[in-house]
């Protein structure tokens, strides 16, 4: 059995690896590993195009960075981990680039056993992550186990899927103490008086990663009468999504479609701005709405919280605040809607 201190010390080699594969300076020792996560993350492109070299390294820096001895001590001095381990079964989803790595984590290093059912989408990267892991610290192996059908022999449940998917979740493990996740969906609030490097910022918000994530800004709301010449300048940066192929195709099926139904938008060249008062936009497309009293919309966002992961601004007055550019850069203690998966496993 591993003390606490002993796990934190293999997440934070874990991390360091993380530090120097994406710095480029993979010491000789690692050397191989390294060469092997080259292949997984080049072998992408064939698995899920999604996937790109350059989201998937984002990624891993940055968890690279969170995971330092001094940050991972800090964040888990608030918790008493039991000295009996339980089997938490983990449903994982598949839609970014180590999307599961905090549930991962959570429940290793709160010295539970872990058992793994990967996404057809995302077979591979989490895999590997945990052999790294267990090579830095072998008796992680047989905390991890992985189902390759229908799971059995776990004491609680972590799963995330689309609202559909959720359904059947929480219907199915009912008699098991759960966390599931539901569709979320982040949006932005504009004032009008952002810089450039604060647009730039909500650019990456928006588009780090596609847009699959919940974090990703799928909205924005603006001042009556706002201008979006300055917006559209700084998204420049993103031009590139028009060649990649998935995306392209998202972009001018939701055109087409648009132009067939006499649907009003504006062309911003590589996505679509529509005005909606939804919040859930198809794939390439951003909702925009305006608003006259910034009180009546915090209001109204906070009726809407539980749709909501992310609200990018620069004022206080909305919960969940992140500041332009940060969503997909969560801290530690920024668990997925808001549940709070360590405290969860303490109390199973």
């Amino acid at each position: 059995m591993m003390t606490l201190s002993e796990r934190i010390s293999a997440f934070c080699e874990l991390g360091q690896f993380f530090r120097e594969y994406t710095d480029g300076h993979v010491p000789h020792k690692l050397r191989e590993l390294a060469t092997e996560l080259d292949l997984v993350v080049k072998d992408y492109k064939h698995k899920n195009a999604w996937f790109t070299e350059d989201n998937i390294v984002y990624a891993l820096s940055h968890w690279g960075n969170l995971l330092s001895c001094g940050g991972v001590y800090n964040f888990l001095s608030e918790y008493s981990f039991s000295e009996r381990p339980k089997t938490i079964a983990v449903i994982l989803p598949g839609n970014i680039p180590l999307v599961e790595f905090h549930d991962l984590f959570s429940v290793l290093i709160s010295g539970n056993r872990i058992l793994i059912k990967t996404s057809s989408k995302n077979p591979d990267l989490p895999v590997f992550i945990c052999k790294v892991l267990c090579e830095i610290e072998p008796r992680f192996k047989s905390f991890i186990t992985y189902a390759d059908g229908p799971i059995s022999g776990f004491n609680a449940v972590i799963a995330t899927g689309r609202d559909e998917t959720a359904a059947q979740f929480e219907k199915y493990f009912a008699n098991y103490p759960h966390i599931i996740r539901k569709n979320r969906s982040s949006v932005a609030i504009l004032t009008g008086d952002e810089t450039s490097k604060e647009l730039e910022g909500i650019g990456e918000d928006m588009f780090r990663y596609f847009g699959l994530g919940c974090r990703n800004v799928t909205k924005v709301f603006v001042p009556q009468n706002y201008k979006f010449d300055v917006f559209f300048s700084a998204l420049a940066k993103w031009q590139w999504m028009q060649s990649h192929n998935k995306w392209a195709n998202n972009y001018d099926y939701h055109k087409s479609v648009f132009l067939m139904n006499r649907i009003e938008f504006t062309d911003c060249s590589f996505f679509i701005l529509k005005n909606d008062d939804g919040f859930f936009p198809p794939l390439s497309v951003i909702f925009y709405e305006h608003y006259s009293d910034i009180c009546i919309l915090a209001a109204r966002l906070k009726e809407m919280d539980k749709n909501l992961q992310c609200i990018v601004s620069k004022s206080n007055m909305f919960g969940n605040t992140v500041f332009p550019g940060k969503t997909q850069l969560p801290l530690l203690n920024e668990f997925a809607d808001g549940v709070d998966v360590l405290r969860f496993l303490c109390n199973l």
